[in-house]
């Protein structure tokens, strides 16, 4: 007999976040403690390194879907930081705009912009 397996978050869809906060998201009437990337093949379960230095190799899965997206919302948290110049440099090669925002403001671009059914994605750091 098998013990608890324990497995990648992973929603394979596209949905709108209904809610944020707690240190996590409620989406597709289900919820995710800790942050998010939204993108085209699905809803992952994202732990960057270190959320208040974003690296690119915290984007890696965001790379790799590339050529999907053409606007990735960065939810930064509480507040506003700029993102990294190597990172700004990675996804600008790639041809993907990156706009840097707090968490709730990008929840509420994303859905909006999914709704418009754009190329979107969104890298969500969780709030308290």
């Amino acid at each position: 007999m098998a013990g608890i397996v324990i497995r990648e978050a992973h929603f394979p869809g596209r949905a709108p976040i209904e809610a944020y906060g707690n240190g996590g998201f409620r989406f597709a009437d289900m919820s995710h403690r800790g942050s998010l990337l939204c993108l085209p093949s699905g809803i992952y379960g994202w732990e960057p390194a270190s959320p208040p230095a974003l690296s690119v190799d915290d984007f890696a899965r965001v790379l790799a879907e590339a050529a999907e997206i053409q606007i990735l919302l960065v939810g930064t948290g509480t507040d506003l930081r700029p993102l990294p110049a190597a990172l700004r440099t990675a996804l600008r090669e790639v041809h993907i705009s990156a706009d840097p925002m707090s968490t709730g403001a990008a929840v509420r671009t994303y859905n909006v912009l999914l709704a418009e059914d754009r190329a979107v994605a969104a890298a969500l750091i969780a709030v308290d």
